[in-house]
């Protein structure tokens, strides 16, 4: 994974959040703290549903899908963050910049195809409960969760590559805190017409893919509940996906006003401040928005509980 085109640059320097000294020690707490509760929380979620028979179901099986990702999506820029505050470095090889876009790009396509398939399974569940369990079968789980990680390794495959051709000259300045696919195709020096179709192309199918899906979802669901006649039968059915409609809006709405942040400010610091929203304080909060809201959830978190004290 060498530079092409006879480029000099084998690494990049990450600015990170803040230049100041004094305040990188607390970064390195935050962010630390955030990591192991994102991990143990995510961790513990998954090891509930594997435990607890009760809940080997479709919608608990994307769940823990939904955390495996979001633990190897901290894990992708986190650490790297950490060691170089610890080493008071703020070196990023080439190959690590790359190998690191690849795996973002990778998690975080994937924690949107995961949330539609959720969204779709919320809608056969309200819409059509009487043949949930056929239509949700183990063979149709496991081929949607299949495609959402074929398509995203291919799209990933695709963006980190379109990097590789790419020439990078003096700026070797990332204004991030982890090596973010646009910042590194505006440090280019060579055309980037190419790279710039692709990516937006790729953002508007895959971004834009999900989302239409998702409201085509839950607008099918809010009709189906307002058919409802009793509130308490409202009540219930609007409980079962209240977790998952939660979740999806922190998701999209924080990714929202990182572009419209950048956007409107131009300002580096200030998109790479507004993405810490989606990168580490989302995963960091999905544990807890599934498992606070969900009885069978807490249920199976205190039987695991127990069970480890024993």
């Amino acid at each position: 994974m060498e530079p092409d085109n006879g480029t000099q640059i084998l690494e990049f320097l990450l600015l990170g959040l803040s230049g100041e000294v004094k305040v990188q020690p607390l970064i390195f707490g935050l962010f630390l703290s955030t990591h192991l509760i994102t991990m143990f929380g995510n961790l513990l979620i998954i090891l509930a549903i594997t435990s607890d028979p009760h809940l080997h179901t479709p919608m608990y099986f994307f769940l823990s899908n939904l955390s495996f990702v979001d633990i190897c999506f901290t894990s992708t820029t986190i650490p790297k963050m950490l060691w170089n505050i610890w080493t008071q470095s703020k070196v990023i090889s080439y190959k690590e910049c790359i190998t690191q876009i690849y795996f973002l790009i990778l998690f975080a396509v994937l924690d949107m195809l995961l949330l539609t398939v959720m969204a779709y399974d919320r809608f056969v569940a309200i819409c059509q409960p009487l043949h949930y369990t056929v239509i949700m079968n183990p063979q149709l789980c496991g081929l949607l969760v299949l495609i959402s990680w074929i398509i995203s390794v291919l799209n990933s495959l695709l963006q980190s590559l379109m990097v590789l051709r790419l020439s990078f000259c003096t700026n070797i300045e990332i204004p991030h805190f982890f090596c973010e696919l646009n910042h590194m195709v505006q440090l280019a020096c060579s055309d980037t017409f190419v790279n710039n179709i692709v990516m937006y192309f790729a953002a508007v199918l895959l971004c834009g893919g999900p989302f239409f899906g998702i409201l085509c979802s839950y607008s099918k669901i809010v009709s189906s509940i307002c058919r409802i006649s009793s509130a308490l039968g409202k009540y219930k059915a609007f409980s079962t996906c209240a977790s998952h409609l939660t979740v999806v809006s922190l998701f999209y709405c924080t990714m929202l006003g990182v572009y419209l942040s950048s956007a409107a400010t131009h300002n580096a610091h200030s998109s790479a401040t507004a993405s810490l929203m989606y990168t580490v304080i989302t995963p960091m909060l999905n544990p807890f928005i599934y498992s606070l809201r969900n009885k069978d959830m807490k249920r199976a978190l205190k039987a695991l509980l127990v069970k480890g004290n024993i």
